[in-house]
């Protein structure tokens, strides 16, 4: 196994936790009002540009992170099954929530448990328990969120909760990926 091949799939998965992380952070700041939302977003922007930065300059120092190529990671059958699990529960739910429902306040929230979900999934399939905690969080999160939308009547509490809480989370699950990366180029 060459550096290469271990560094070039973690910095992905990596790339689309801070994406991710950002979008939800931006996306679902507008309900909480301004200056939050405005500070919000400009310091969901600046940690994921040092996301960004930090994980370029881990990647160039030659060193991966995660398991090794024979460890189980990347894009097996089980991962493959896990994305399907996801795509349906999510379209099949928003459908319902939106469309049914008509309550699209609620749909953050349901995005957040179903991607926890994911994370739970891909913790089994990766054998990675870290990603159990997280998909715990972002369920947990999801959930919350609801429950707080349901008894306040608030759109702002499922935003903030579900949505930026998410994206914190998802970043702070990025961060610590990156302090805990580790040389496995001679594992």
């Amino acid at each position: 196994m060459n550096d290469n091949a271990v560094r070039s799939r973690p910095g992905t998965g990596l790339i689309i936790g801070i994406v991710f992380g950002l979008v939800f952070v931006i996306v679902n700041s507008g309900p909480l009002g301004s200056p939050a939302s405005t500070v919000l977003r400009i310091a969901g922007v600046a940690v994921a540009a040092v996301l960004l930065f930090v994980l370029q300059a881990r990647v160039r120092g030659g060193t991966g992170v995660g398991l090794p190529r024979d460890g189980g990671v990347g894009f097996t059958r089980g991962y493959w099954i896990v994305v399907a699990i996801e795509v349906v529960a999510l379209f099949g739910g928003l459908m319902l929530i939106n469309g049914v429902f008509g309550h699209g306040e609620f749909g953050v929230a349901w995005v957040a448990v179903v991607v926890g979900l994911h994370f739970v999934g891909l913790g089994v399939v990766w054998h990675a328990p870290s990603l159990h905690v997280l998909g715990g969080v972002l369920t947990g999160l999801g959930i919350l969120g609801a429950v707080l939308g349901l008894a306040t009547g608030s759109a702002a509490w499922i935003a903030g909760v579900a949505g930026v809480g998410s994206g914190a989370a998802l970043l702070a699950g990025t961060a610590y990926a990156l302090w805990a990366w580790r040389d496995i180029s001679t594992a």
